[in-house]
């Protein structure tokens, strides 16, 4: 395959390090092909915390591969790279770093650049080597890899691992109130943080399929039937009309079996521990466990779980008890994690482990069941060992099991299994073939298929070789063989400065890979527009194949007219490319300060006057420059400033239209009425056009707005608004906040038609603006860093009390944040149908992060003084 022979760069992303992960990098950094391997998680320097977690770099020394690089460098292998992020000096909850995670991204975002750099200088001839996939693990690291991915326009691969959605259902139905929920797990934040991720990953990694089917259907930018469709009209060629849907991959995670010695006497029936006898040889938790049974020659059936209701420990032993035979020929021993007292436990745990005890009296199972109080991690092992030596069974009888490690782990010992038949252990069982699946809640069921393998020797034997010859396809080599694979079918991306770029159809992004069933699913395309999941009425949504996105050198930029789509007269691509050739870059990088206005004024009297107030206070800053970022489009700007005398080369860019747009003010543009002093970024444009849906998306929001204003009988509640539409900006006018859905419901029936895309409410919500899922505000500061190489901190970002609904984009990271009081009052509306506080996302406690006491020059200098930026 290609990445045998191609040098690849991968990233995983996790903000709280997890010991699957750690070894998921160390082995794709022993593989062919990978030159280096990064794991971005948090440095944390605290007293309570383990000293390594502070320092800012480890190398991952390999384990016993079955492959050697091919080739090694000086900045090969694989890494642990610890960014500084959030609160220095201690330990933070995961469901707490939320505010912090635009300032991880800013601290990842510098070492990849730097890393391109030097990777460049090693193995790229001088061209900077980006990553090849940036991987993010859990929903917080998740909404990271998104950010950086959109940063970099390098493909996302995500693995949830545990999902909100299902989280909060089974929390709810535990009696858990909503509210108590959401406060303390911030379970909604990581709900959208999911949802992002489907938006962005072309790559869905998964462990199961029953994940996919039962708990990433829960989620609105995911449709199993969709998917399908998807796959099929993509197959055939046929257009999506602008719906893309990432591709499912079910990758059982790696293990290491390298440790595992299976010993020559393991299997042989004898267990020297009647009458008290042991070899002195023997674990010591071995005698812990003998000493529960009357006879411990008999097989053992092992089940190890912690006692948790889910885990269906009560219903074993109730089959067990009432099974004669089997108590006849097999002793039963649970390993419940460890406890001292029953009363310290939780009140879950401690009911279930009573019920137990309870169930061993009413059988009177004495000497049959074993149910030790500890037991060490290091332990595990030589517990298998022991179930094996008797020739006993491993079970997993849990009512859902997600993946079901354990039954690997079982089989890489030698035990045959008996598992639920509900989750992960039926694709487990496929490949090892060592075991039977039951119904977990049939107790007659799991006794007989426990006695038929410990009467069955035969059986047993067959069982036990399965496993042990199948086991390595769960190996570690073998789990990145498959991810890698995945990867490089991932349509190559990254930072490209180039003046055309005849690649940006984005068709190849296929949902998946598998075209099982398809024979069997309509070409026909239907998509709904009520909001729901299912087919039902759905109408046909027609277009032809002219209405496709046309090459970028078509594209014409229309400035004077602002007219949608380039169908006006304007500048072209040619000389946009041009004119932001003769701009003046390296003032970027020489900048002491660039102050980026960027506050959400509704009255334009209020937007001139504090654009004026920001200038004036920093007008002794000689080396500083100004960004105007803005929900305007570029003509609305140029009207604005020129209306109030200001001059535009004053600032050195313009971020428009809730951030589609990027412009730089051009000397070599024609000022006058057929063009405008301004050349377009077209690099932005390609950056950020990943998953844009086009005229697709457009037809779309237009028949949501048609369905709007037919709910008021005809009256015209919200409008397409022309002038303030461009390629990659679909805007509409709003006529009453009131009488439209929240913009999290505009945003969340998009995705339920697959469409991938950025909803932004601005003007105290009399305006609509519909831009690329990688498009935004802030990420355009973001671009700005990764293309003219502008230090983020360097940027001061003016913001309102309140503003715009990707308001809280613009609070946190590496750059400093000035909240202006007194402004932006009316548009506290737009916030008032969050699914969650701004206290979840916006870190207010940053020292980046100040607020002035007013919007006058006065304040702000105070203020500014106080962020180190102007003297006082």
């Amino acid at each position: 395959m290609a990445w045998y022979v191609e040098k690849t760069w991968s990233l995983a992303v996790i903000l709280i390090p997890v010991k699957y992960v750690v070894e998921l990098a160390r082995a794709l950094g022993s593989m062919p092909g990978v030159y280096r391997v990064d794991l971005l998680t948090r440095q944390i320097s605290a007293p309570d915390v383990h000293w390594s977690y502070g320092e800012p770099t480890e190398m991952l020394s390999p384990r016993n591969s079955e492959f050697s690089p091919q080739e090694t460098g000086e900045s090969s292998g694989a890494y642990i790279i610890r960014i500084p992020f959030g609160p220095r000096d201690k330990y933070v909850p995961k469901e707490l770093l939320w505010p912090y995670i635009p300032e991880f991204v800013d601290g990842a975002l510098s070492h990849i650049t730097q890393m391109s750099k030097v990777l460049g200088e090693q193995i790229g001839g001088g061209r900077p080597v980006w990553p090849a996939a940036i991987h993010g693990h859990y929903a917080d690291a998740g909404d990271a890899a998104a950010l950086l991915s959109g940063a970099l326009n390098v493909p996302m691969l995500f693995t949830g691992h545990s999902l909100g959605r299902d989280k909060l259902e089974q929390l709810l139905k535990q009696g858990r109130l909503w509210e108590e929920i959401n406060a303390a797990y911030k379970i909604m934040r990581r709900i959208e943080a999911e949802e992002l991720c489907l938006d962005t990953s072309e790559i869905i990694v998964t462990s199961t399929r029953q994940e996919i089917e039962e708990q990433w259907r829960l989620y609105d930018g995911f449709d199993r039937v969709l998917e399908r469709k998807l796959r099929a009209r993509i197959k055939r060629g046929v257009s999506c009309h602008g719906r893309y849907m990432p591709r499912f991959m079910v990758i059982p995670p790696g293990m290491e079996f390298c440790n595992i010695v299976h010993h020559d006497g393991d299997v042989n029936g004898e267990v020297e521990r009647n009458e008290g006898k042991h070899s002195s040889t023997d674990p010591p938790i071995w005698s812990e466990i003998m000493r529960f049974f009357s006879n411990p020659r008999k097989p053992m059936i092992l089940a190890l779980a912690r006692p948790d209701p889910k885990k269906n420990i009560t219903t074993l032993v109730k089959a067990y008890g009432e099974c004669h035979q089997l108590r006849e020929l097999a002793n039963l021993t649970l390993i419940m994690g460890n406890r001292d007292d029953l009363d310290a436990m939780s009140t879950t745990n401690a009911a279930v482990v009573l019920s137990i005890l309870k169930l061993i009296d009413k059988y009177n199972l004495y000497g049959q069941v074993a149910y030790p109080k500890h037991h060490k991690q290091s332990d595990v092992p030589d517990i298998y060992r022991l179930a094996a030596k008797t020739k006993g069974v491993f079970i997993n009888p849990a009512f859902i099991e997600p993946f079901g490690l354990t039954l690997i782990e079982a089989a890489a010992h030698g035990l045959p299994v008996v598992a639920t038949k509900n989750g992960g252990p039926v694709d487990i069982l496929r490949v090892l073939d060592n075991g039977t699946l039951v119904d977990p809640h049939d107790q007659h069921a799991i006794a007989n298929a426990l006695l038929k393998l410990v009467s069955d020797q035969q059986q047993w034997s067959r069982c036990r070789e399965n496993g042990l010859k199948n086991i390595y396809l769960f190996s570690w080599p073998e789990h990145c063989k498959t991810y890698l694979s995945r990867v490089i079918s991932c349509k190559p991306r990254g930072p490209k400065w180039q003046k055309h770029d005849n690649n940006s159809d984005s068709e190849s992004d296929s949902p998946g890979d598998s075209l099982r069933d398809i024979q069997d699913i309509s070409l026909n395309l239907k998509f709904s527009l009520d909001g729901e999941k299912s087919e039902g009425n759905a109408t046909i949504l027609e277009e032809n194949s002219d209405d496709a996105k046309s090459n970028m050198e078509n594209t014409v930029l229309t400035l004077a007219r602002g007219v949608r789509r380039g169908t006006g007269k304007g500048m072209s691509t040619e000389k946009a490319n041009e004119d932001i050739g003769s701009c003046d870059f390296s003032r970027f990088r020489k900048r002491k300060w660039i102050f980026v206005i960027a506050v959400d004024c509704n009255a334009t009297a209020t937007y001139i006057d504090i654009i004026k107030k920001i200038m004036e206070a920093t007008r002794k800053e000689k080396a500083a420059g100004f960004i105007l970022s803005t929900a305007l489009t570029i003509l609305e700007v140029h009207s604005l400033l020129t209306s109030e005398g200001l001059n535009l080369t004053d600032f050195d860019a313009f971020v428009c239209s809730s951030g589609s747009e990027l412009f730089y003010p051009s000397s070599n543009s024609d000022d006058g009425p057929s063009g405008l002093p301004f050349a377009v970024d077209l690099d932005y444009r390609s950056h950020i056009e990943y998953r844009w849906g086009g005229e697709g998306l457009r037809k779309t929001l237009v028949r949501w707005a048609a369905s709007i204003n037919d709910k008021r009988d005809g009256e015209s509640i919200v409008a397409e608004d022309d002038s303030g539409s461009s390629s990659y900006c679909f805007s509409f006018k709003v006529e009453d906040f009131d009488l439209i859905p929240p913009v999290k419901e505009l945003r969340k029936l998009m995705r339920i038609q697959a469409l991938r895309c950025h909803v932004v409410c601005s003007q105290n919500g009399r305006k609509i603006n519909v831009i690329p899922v990688l498009a935004s505000r802030v990420q355009a500061l973001r671009y700005l860093f990764v293309r003219w190489g502008v230090d983020l901190s360097k940027f001061v970002v003016f913001v309102g009390e309140c503003g715009d609904t990707d308001y809280e984009g613009l609070i946190g990271g590496a750059h400093k944040t000035v909240i202006l009081k007194g402004l932006d009052g009316e548009s506290r509306k737009l916030h008032a149908s969050r699914s969650y506080p701004l206290e979840h996302v916006v870190p207010f406690d940053s020292p980046n992060v100040v607020q002035a006491e007013g919007s006058d020059v006065g304040s702000i200098k105070e203020t500014l003084a106080k962020l180190g930026v102007v003297r006082s």
